[in-house]
């Protein structure tokens, strides 16, 4: 085992990993605070800011992914789908199988210089994580409930917002609406039974009504519906902490493009568009699990520098100091002092095994599960 590998499986790196990443984010979150006075003065000036500082945040994570664990994202698609990455906006529709989905979505946005202007339709929950739900607040990101009855009006006015957005954006939808385990599986096919739908060997049946809203809302916005199946290589089954321990994955996606004109305008006919998607994105699971591969012309876009370096700066800004208060705290030989040094040690560990547990499959919602319990 080499060094940087040995480095890789230490808890003492890890804590400065989450340190680093923790510290940065509370100091762009209170950059982003400050950003608010421009609102009124200049939206778009508000927005350029707050996708830079955004990006700032999350590309470290990438940098895990991309740098850290080594890990490799193949697109399984065609040259002119490829072509358009980055230069329009456009809804990503995506399976929500595994815990580091998000990032593997992440790596491309960031690869097409897209990451800082990302959108997602989020669980209202996530608006109070410290970081990733104040990030989310600053860059306009729709918050719901999952109760369309309370959520439609809150939902409509979030997209209709991004309208005259100024950068280009991918709007991430999880049709699913939770991830997928055995359990939600088997009662998601119990309610597509019950309403005539076809069954689903991999996927949950979507939720047709964050779909239909937001493309109905943003029509004139986007251009495309981005179709992406994800898989791993091996039957790997991911997880943030494999990738903060150096492990490396291989991630497949099988993108797919949609002109905007080719979805209905019609509501029902654009949920029966979706539940036709799915279906066919449960062929090209079957096709994966078959081959081991998607059918596609396979690209591997390359990482960029620029989530090492932002991780380099904010770790040489903010490690330094620390380096040098801990020296001070056991030097100066109080044992109130380093106790209490240590016991902040212990709450900072507390808080980043926090943070990685809201990517866990086990700690997901019920969401996928109210339809039993209606019928229980």
């Amino acid at each position: 085992m080499g060094l940087l590998a040995f480095l890789k499986t230490q808890f003492a790196v890890h804590l400065l990993i989450g340190f680093v990443f923790v510290v940065s984010g509370l100091v762009i979150n209170s950059v982003q605070l400050c950003t608010l006075v421009l609102w009124p003065v200049s939206k778009q000036l508000y927005r350029r800011l707050n996708c830079r500082l955004a990006y700032s945040l999350w590309s470290q994570l990438v940098m895990l992914l991309e740098w850290w664990s080594c890990t490799e994202c193949t697109l399984f698609t065609d040259q002119a789908t490829v072509d358009t990455f980055g230069k329009e906006h456009a809804v990503i529709i995506l399976n929500h199988n595994f815990e580091i989905d998000f990032l593997c979505g992440w790596t491309m946005c960031e690869r097409f210089g897209v990451l800082g202007s990302s959108k997602v339709l989020a669980k209202r929950e996530l608006l109070y994580v410290p970081l990733i739900g104040w990030t989310w607040y600053f860059l306009e990101i729709v918050f719901c409930k999952r109760k369309w009855e309370e959520d439609r009006d809150t939902v409509i006015k979030g997209l209709e917002s991004l309208a005259d957005y100024p950068e280009h954006m991918w709007f991430l939808l999880y049709c699913e609406g939770t991830r997928f385990t055995e359990k939600k599986h088997r009662v998601s096919m119990e309610v597509a039974a019950s309403k005539g739908l076809p069954v689903l060997k991999y996927h949950l049946l979507p939720r047709t009504k964050g779909f239909t809203t937001a493309v109905q809302c943003l029509r004139g916005t986007v251009t495309a519906v981005y179709d992406v199946t994800l898989n791993f290589r091996g039957n790997k089954n991911p997880s943030l902490l494999g990738i903060l321990y150096g492990k490396k994955y291989e991630a497949d996606m099988c993108v797919r493009r949609f002109p905007l004109e080719e979805i209905p305008l019609d509501e029902k006919e654009a949920a029966q568009w979706l539940h036709k998607l799915y279906q066919e994105k449960d062929a090209l699971q079957e096709i994966y699990n078959q081959k081991g591969v998607f059918p596609g012309q396979q690209f591997k876009p390359a990482r960029r520098p620029w989530t090492l370096l932002n991780f380099l700066f904010w770790a040489t800004l903010l490690l330094s100091p620390l380096f040098s208060f801990v020296l001070g705290v056991f030097a100066s030989g109080s044992p109130i002092l380093i106790l209490t040094f240590l016991g902040f040690v212990g709450a900072a560990s507390f808080g980043v095994r926090r943070l990685i547990g809201v990517t866990e499959i086990e700690k997901g919602s019920s969401y996928g599960n109210q339809e039993f319990k209606k019928k229980e």
